[in-house]
């Protein structure tokens, strides 16, 4: 492979992963839009995950992952993954605050990346990984988490709820949106 289609894919790669975890973002806020202090904590049943735990978790994540995400392990000694698990944030602002710190941790590490560092080797719990596959484990795991995160917010909002994707029944609407802008 030449060098020059090698920097071409490596730059729409990391282009790529930063469109998908702003969209993942995006989602998880249009959730978060719609819940308030007393809903934050409600999970469908004891075995589920309460939007508060969810985000606690995906930032206790974000956090131990991208900070110093090229030097060292990705799994922080710091870090108290269980205690994520516990629902104790004590309302929507500072659920909110989580998630952003958390987000702008992945971004302060994703945005500084350029081609080269695509298989540079980073670890996490100590597994080499290239940066590529770390990335693409982190997107595999939090598009798990805020699907879950819609979901329980969804849930929790029942009628109430403003849909953040194609509603039902709008499918051929869209597809038509989408041919008229598209020019297909």
């Amino acid at each position: 492979m030449s060098y020059d289609l090698y920097e071409n894919l490596a730059r729409h790669t990391l282009e790529t992963v930063l469109y998908d975890f702003r969209a993942m973002k995006k989602l998880g806020d249009g959730a978060l839009a719609q819940l308030d202090d007393e809903s934050i904590g409600w999970a469908p049943d004891s075995e589920s995950n309460s939007a508060s735990v969810i985000v606690k978790h995906l930032a206790g994540n974000m956090i131990s992952r991208w900070t110093d995400f090229l030097n060292s392990d990705g799994e922080k000694p710091y870090r108290n993954r269980d205690h994520e698990f516990v629902d104790d944030v004590a309302d929507l602002e500072a659920l909110r605050a989580l998630w952003e710190n958390g987000w702008s941790v992945v971004f302060g590490a994703l945005e500084p990346l350029a081609p080269e560092d695509l298989m540079r080797e980073v670890t996490i719990r100590g597994q080499p990984h290239t940066v590529l596959q770390a990335i693409h484990r982190q997107i595999s795991h939090y598009a798990y988490h805020t699907g879950q995160l819609v979901y329980v917010a969804k849930a929790r909002k029942s009628a109430d709820w403003r849909t953040l994707s194609i509603p039902k029944g709008g499918s051929v609407g869209f597809n038509e949106r989408m041919n008229e802008q598209f020019g297909k």
